[in-house]
């Protein structure tokens, strides 16, 4: 059974996490030659307090500290 993990910040919609696992599941599916029942999709939120990107955190970003 694929398990597909999304890791994001926390801010996108039900029917934007409805319509992506939507989409990757049909496109895992044909590429992996499996049944959509067989794929899992898990969306993680990450706090941006625990989330940095170039040695940055976004919580930090967000508050305009550079």
């Amino acid at each position: 059974m694929p398990i597909i993990r999304v890791e994001m910040l926390p801010g996108r919609t039900v029917e934007q996490k409805r319509e992506f696992a939507h989409a990757v599941t049909d496109l895992a599916s044909d590429v992996l030659g499996c049944g959509k029942e067989a794929i899992a999709v898990v969306f993680d939120e990450v706090a941006p307090h625990n989330w940095a990107n170039g040695g940055l955190l976004e919580s930090d970003k967000a508050a305009g500290h550079t």
